[in-house]
């Protein structure tokens, strides 16, 4: 059994000893991740906790193995990441997503000032926690796995030889964690109290917005009573009714239903299917007649509806109006669901992979229309390997990129972390452009990003390790943890109060905005299990976009301010 035990021992640096280090850390950590304390859990973190307790009693990794693990792991984290958000990025700065951000931004800026000034009162350069030991802290404290990344990477950037100081952020980090995740509960409640909210209200409120809302389409049926607009064609009707709409079918008053061309005319007495803004339909009252209660057969008859998935890359970043579908096909499209969101079928709108195209004809058009377009389940399932390598090689080349600012003896770089993370996000929104498939799905990304963060926590873990109780557990390891409760209280206290008290913002909404903005998947499942609704969800992914990217970028400046 002797090369069992020597596999097993402390110090073996092995290639076979460092798998199995690794493994043993990653599966333990995520089964005590799962395990709930007053219905809290801290997921995936817990791999750091394990990593600790075994670097403490001295299993260890080769440096140069450490060092390529972490950093390659937290490049596939950063990446799937930006992958994921980078489709909403742009748009979260539209209409409610810019009060939203503004707000998350706020709370960012609050963090880092509470961070300097504790950092000022305890003394500065003479006090007993470091610089970089409080950038550790405050990304514990905001529950910021890659902004703790970034900040290491930019140390070691910055001075080759900062390895030990790197090791320290990583404690201060894993002290301030778990109440970190705490204190953003602790808030939420603290918040309702104060305010006196009443969830069931809360719910009504945003169930009666989903109702009422002008974003999605909208299908209502009217009844042509207009003789100013009796025999006009579709194409014409167009030059007249300038919002963007689509008539999905006509049934006229002998029972016949078509679907319109741009030749096809309406006539009184038709019955016209259209697919619309909420907003827009008293503009087609006036224009077409009234609105009529009729439930149209979607599979059914010689007209059918059904959706698509558009699978083929020659599609990518095509726009539907050059799909010519009512010359051939005699096809309408009458919406385009992306990622859950159903978007009105404009002829500029460009098709992405994963799109489900609604469309409504003869079974046989449609039938050709889907062996056109790809319709394959299975195509969307292969791995996109090609795109994801070609953004973090690019990701790499931006992130190595020196970029010189006025004051600044060191010219600034994204980092491994920056570079992948602002190239996933422009990839992602706008690589269809180019015709390249940016198209992931849920369960491939989230294997990606999983991976990718338990490598690195995994490896920040061993390495700080060694001489984390020594350093953690004692007065500075207790100021630690108070300094980061402070740091994660005190913004969102302030943040909630602005959105509740002067915007009047829905609590699920607040409680999803405080979630996104600590990028806080804990805090996230107990503000749906508040809600029981997509409320709190919604208003996480308008503001996690872009304050993971600024936490990002926040934590690096920090560091180039401070350790140039």
């Amino acid at each position: 059994m002797d090369w069992f035990i020597d596999l097993l021992k402390p110090g073996n640096v092995s290639l076979a000893s460092t798998i199995l280090l690794y493994s043993f850390v990653i599966f333990t950590g995520i089964f005590l991740g799962k395990v709930k304390i007053l219905g809290v859990s801290l997921g995936v973190t817990f791999v750091l906790f394990v990593g600790i307790l075994l670097g403490h009693f001295g299993y260890g990794v080769e440096a140069n193995t450490l060092h390529f693990l972490r950093e390659f792991g937290l490049i596939l984290f950063i990446f799937s990441i930006g992958m994921q958000v980078g489709p909403g990025f742009f748009s979260s700065f539209k209409e409610g997503g810019i009060k939203m951000n503004m707000l998350a931004m706020i709370g960012i800026g609050l963090n880092v000032v509470i961070m300097l000034a504790i950092y000022f009162m305890q003394g500065g350069n003479q006090g007993l926690t470091s610089i970089v030991e409080m950038i550790g802290v405050m990304s514990g404290a905001v529950t910021n796995t890659p902004g703790l990344g970034a900040a290491q990477q930019t140390i070691l950037q910055v001075h080759s030889d900062a390895y030990g100081a790197s090791q320290q952020m990583s404690m201060g980090y894993a002290a301030a964690y778990p109440l970190g995740v705490v204190g953003i509960i602790l808030t939420m409640i603290i918040i309702r109290k104060v305010f006196k909210v009443d969830i069931k209200k809360e719910i009504d409120e945003i169930e009666n917005e989903k109702t009422d809302s002008t974003l999605a389409p909208h299908m209502v049926t009217f009844r042509v009573t207009n003789e100013l607009v009796a025999g006009l064609n579709m194409q014409k009707l167009h030059t007249l009714i300038s919002c963007d709409y689509v008539f999905s079918r006509i049934e006229k008053p002998d029972g016949t239903v078509i679907v319109p061309t741009s030749q096809t005319t309406i006539e009184i007495g038709d019955l016209v299917l259209a697919v619309c803004s909420i907003q827009d339909e008293e503009v087609f009252k006036r224009f077409i007649g009234p609105v009529v209660e009729k439930n149209w057969p979607m599979d059914k008859g010689p007209v059918v509806s059904r959706r698509i998935l558009v699978t083929k890359t020659e599609y990518n970043g095509m726009k539907l109006g050059s799909l010519r579908l009512h010359a051939a096909y005699q096809l309408n499209v009458t919406r385009v669901n992306r990622a859950g969101v159903d978007l009105l079928a404009s002829p500029n709108l460009r098709l992405q992979m994963g799109d489900r195209v609604t469309v409504v004809g003869k079974i046989e058009d449609i039938d050709r229309l889907a062996a056109r377009l790809g319709n394959s389940m299975k195509r969307l399932n292969e791995p996109n390997l090609v795109t994801m390598f070609i953004g973090i090689f690019l990701g790499i080349i931006l992130g190595s990129l020196p970029i010189q600012f006025p004051g600044m003896s060191v010219p600034m770089k994204l980092g491994l972390a920056g570079g992948p993370l602002v190239v996933a996000i422009l990839i992602s929104a706008y690589g269809h452009k180019i015709h390249l498939v940016t198209y992931t799905n849920s369960s491939a990304n989230l294997l990606l990003r999983e991976i990718g963060i338990c490598l690195f926590l995994a490896s920040v873990g061993i390495g700080a390790g060694k001489d984390f109780a020594e350093t953690v557990f004692n007065l500075k390891g207790a100021l630690w943890v108070g300094y980061g409760f402070a740091i994660t209280v005190i913004p969102l206290i302030v943040v909630g109060c602005i959105a509740r008290g002067k915007y009047k913002m829905n609590y699920l909404s607040i409680i999803g905005m405080m979630s996104g903005g600590y990028t806080d998947p804990p805090a996230l499942a107990y503000g749906n299990k508040v809600a029981n609704n997509d409320a709190p969800a919604v208003a996480y992914s308008t503001v996690y976009p872009l304050t993971m990217f600024m936490r990002v970028i926040v934590a690096q400046i920090i560091v180039l301010c401070f350790l140039e």
